[in-house]
This record gives C-alpha cells, sequence and structure tokens, in this order.
C-alpha cells in the first residue's frame, strides 16, 4: 500500500486551479506552494492518497468554488472543505476561536481507518493547533512548516514602531506563538527552506529542538518557468502596460509580491523615484494581486497603496510606474520572460522573507535579482549567483545596488546564464519531492525501530 497524506491548509483561499494569489494578504506564495507540494506528491509511485483539508467558505464576496466539500486536484488528490466559524470568509487572525470545531470534524472524519493518514502536514500556525491534537488522536506523525514565524514578525513589528498593544489587537500574536511553541514541540519532523530559518529564526522557540529540523528548498515548475520567450507572449504584456507607460522598450524593474507592509513595495517605489539614472533608463512594474476597487481592499492593502500613490506622486513618476489591477496567473511566468527579453531585473525588497520563490521563479526565467539580504534569498544567492543583495532597510543603498544591476550588460548575462542553470541543477520540484520523501521514509523507519523496541522489551 502507497503512503497517505493529509496537508493542513486552513486560511487565505486555496482550490485546484487559477489561485488568486495576491487577493488578499492570506493567499501568497504559501498556498501556491502547498498546491504544487500535493499535486508533485501524487504524482509519485509511492504515494496513493494526499488531502487538502481547508476551510469551507460560502461567501458572495469571493468565488462559490470555495464553498465546495470537495474538490478534485490530480488523481490520487483532493481539496476537503469542512467550515468552521461563520460561513463568510475571514482573514487568519480571526480564525483562532473557531480552530477547536476543526478538530472535532477531523477527529470523526478520519477515525475511520481506511482514512488514516501515515502522515499529517500543518502549514502555519493555525493549522500546527490543528495538526498537534489530530496527530496525538490519530497516532500518526506530525510535520511542520511554520511558513513564516510570529516571533519574528512581533520583532519587525515592533522595530517598524508598533505598540505592542497594537500587534496584539490586529495580529493575535500571542495565540499565533503559543500555537508555533506546541508545533513546534510536539512534531515529529520540521520542514525549513533554508538552514537560515533553523538557525536564526526556529531557534527564538523555547520547544524547538534542532535535530527535528530538515531543510528542504521549494521547487520550481520548470514547464511553467523556463526561459524560452515567444513575441506573442511578449506582446500580452505590452498591451498589459500600454495604459501606464510612455516607453516599453525600457528594462523593466519588476516586483511581484502581495500588497502587504512586509513587502516593503513603497521603499522600492521611493528608491526609483531618487534615482535619476533609474526613471532615465528603466520603468518600474509592480504586480501586486488582482483588485476590482482600492476602496474594497482591507486596510493593510489600502496604506500600502496609499503610500505608493503618494511616492508616485511626490516623484512625478507618471508615464514611468505599472501597476495593473489584474492579470492571469499564466501571465506571471510570462512577466518574468518578458522582462529578460528587455534586459530588466526582478527586483524583491521585502523586510523579511523566510525563502523567496519568486526568486528562484524569476532566475529559472533567465531575470536576474536584486533580493533583500534577509533569510532566504541569502542562500539562493550563494548557491545561484544570480544578482546582488541589499540592506533594503536602507532606501539610498537601495538604490544604488538597483544602479548596479543595470550597470553591465555582460554581468548581467551572467547572472542570467547562472540563475537558469542554478534552478535547474539544485531547485527542481522532482529534487524536493524526491529529498522531502526520504527524510519522512527515514522518519517512518525511525518510528518503527522504537515500536519494535517498546514491544520486545515488554515482551521480555
Amino acid at each position: 500500500m502507497g503512503l497517505k497524506f493529509l496537508h493542513l491548509h486552513l486560511h487565505g483561499l486555496i482550490r485546484s486551479s487559477d489561485l488568486e494569489l495576491g487577493k488578499d494578504s492570506d493567499t501568497g506564495g504559501q498556498t501556491q506552494y502547498v498546491l504544487e507540494l500535493v499535486k508533485a506528491l501524487a504524482n509519485t509511485t509511492e504515494v496513493d492518497q494526499v488531502d487538502l483539508v481547508t476551510r469551507l467558505i460560502d461567501d458572495s464576496k469571493v468565488h462559490n468554488d470555495y464553498s465546495k466539500e470537495r474538490e478534485f486536484i490530480v488523481p490520487g488528490a483532493k481539496i476537503l472543505r469542512f467550515q468552521f466559524g461563520p460561513k463568510k470568509y475571514l482573514r487568519k487572525e480571526l480564525l483562532w476561536p473557531y480552530l477547536d470545531e476543526l478538530v472535532i470534524s477531523l477527529f470523526s472524519f478520519y477515525q475511520k481507518s481506511e482514512n488514516k493518514p501515515n502522515f499529517i502536514h500543518a502549514h502555519y500556525a493555525d493549522a500546527g493547533y490543528v495538526g498537534v491534537k489530530l496527530s496525538q488522536f490519530l497516532q500518526v506523525p506530525l510535520i511542520f512548516t511554520a511558513h513564516s514565524l510570529g516571533r519574528e514578525k512581533k520583532r519587525k513589528l515592533l522595530d517598524a514602531g508598533l505598540k505592542i498593544n497594537q500587534i496584539e489587537k490586529t495580529y493575535f500574536i500571542s495565540k499565533r506563538i503559543k500555537a508555533e511553541e506546541e508545533a513546534l514541540k510536539f512534531s515529529d519532523i520540521v520542514v525549513t527552506s533554508t538552514k537560515q530559518e533553523s538557525v536564526h529564526q526556529y531557534s527564538q522557540y523555547c520547544s524547538f529542538s534542532p535535530q527535528k529540523a530538515k531543510v528542504i528548498p521549494p521547487g520550481v515548475d520548470r514547464t511553467k518557468f523556463h526561459h524560452i520567450h515567444s513575441t506573442t507572449e511578449n506582446s500580452e504584456i505590452d498591451n498589459i502596460m500600454y495604459p501606464f507607460l510612455r516607453d516599453l522598450t525600457k528594462p523593466p524593474l519588476l516586483a511581484i509580491s502581495r500588497a502587504v507592509r512586509r513587502k516593503n513595495i513603497p521603499s522600492l517605489v521611493e528608491a526609483y523615484g531618487r534615482s535619476e539614472k533609474l526613471k532615465r533608463k528603466t520603468n518600474l512594474i509592480l504586480i501586486l494581486g488582482c483588485r476590482e476597487n482600492t476602496l474594497k481592499l482591507d486596510s493593510q492593502q489600502k496604506d500600502v497603496f496609499q503610500k505608493i500613490f503618494e511616492m508616485i506622486d511626490k516623484y512625478n513618476l507618471y508615464g514611468k510606474v505599472a501597476y495593473p489591477k489584474k492579470h492571469k496567473p499564466e501571465n506571471i511566468p510570462a512577466l518574468y520572460r518578458w522582462g529578460a527579453s528587455k534586459g530588466g531585473l526582478f527586483v524583491n525588497p521585502a523586510l523579511t522573507e523566510p525563502f523567496g520563490l519568486t526568486l528562484l521563479e524569476a532566475s529559472s526565467c533567465g531575470l536576474p535579482i536584486i533580493a533583500t539580504d534577509d533569510g532566504g534569498p541569502k542562500e539562493i544567492h550563494s548557491k545561484c549567483q544570480n544578482g546582488l543583495l541589499v540592506d533594503v532597510t536602507d532606501v539610498n543603498q537601495l538604490k544604488v545596488v538597483i544602479e548596479k544591476g543595470i550597470a553591465n550588460n555582460s554581468q548581467w548575462k551572467l547572472w542570467s546564464s547562472n540563475g537558469i542553470e542554478g534552478v535547474h541543477r539544485l531547485f527542481s520540484w522532482n529534487n524536493h519531492v524526491r529529498n522531502y520523501l526520504s527524510v519522512l521514509m527515514d522518519q517512518q523507519n525511525k518510528s518503527s525501530i522504537t515500536s519494535h523496541h517498546l514491544v520486545s522489551s515488554k515482551v521480555a
């Protein structure tokens, strides 16, 4: 019999295709990673079944796809949606009072032996809370991936000048940190994207055991993210940018992220605005999710866009900055290739970046990177040599490094080829899943040996 997995991804919007990445602050890189991992596992010969459990949402403000109790992903993998709390969509910070409802529903669903998974993998603190209780009830190993950590977020928010009572009121940070401590205490494996995460971030937790940490860098789907561009694809992206830009021939500085404070996009706009060289030689492209109406965004997104618009006005950047309202999922790899074909750069100015999957996507498409010197980008850069790192808290330094990135064409070509080759060699989905399954098999073998010794000692 093949392996059975249960993946818990409880917040945001997730479905089998056409992910609405950037629609809100809860639907981003984690969502994409979990869906791709589920698909990749289901496509291996070792795995029979993968269940992806998330929240059932019945709300006119979101697509009715999220109200389906079951959804097919690929053969062997499905989404199971359970209602907990009100039917309407809620941001992740408001889900804590309702998580025990999900625990009870999952107890009932998985107590039948034919449904019981071999492994539970909890993604983020809310899923960690549920995963701990369910793994103990079912007596199966728990894998935990935080994706981002509450203690690190609290530190950054305090550094940014927020008061502790503001942080608690908005983010329920103490509940999150407590859930992370519990998940780290009771998990059998902690999957991290980089060694830096393990050494500098997870180590802030009393319950963290370094021996549990397994570094398994995420993979890139190279059937989507490749460097072979087409004129048709480029023309489609040109059409998206045409309403914003006076000169479409200039190299683009491309940023793709959610419109949240942590991503630090207003600082990128300011760095661009301060540079006569960048304004003269490049365009700035901001892909910040899809939006119908800025007034309908949540308060954090409104704040980010307000600051961006203020910077555009302050430095008179009209005709130089594009911020499209909508894009299709297939536009994302096309945007990377479009940027590479014009000699541009991908810029990630995030204040914290646990990994930085977009950096790998861009590099796989031949687009060099300028990235924050925090977290995952350090390891990606050290392995791929595909651009430059910078202290993004210093706007003038960010400006100087981006200017350096476009200064030398032969250097740009070397970064581009290094990125393509490095991602192909080190960051494929095949490598990721092979490593993932190898780690889990080792754990299963250790558990079997431990169980055997326990039984033998009892017999003796």
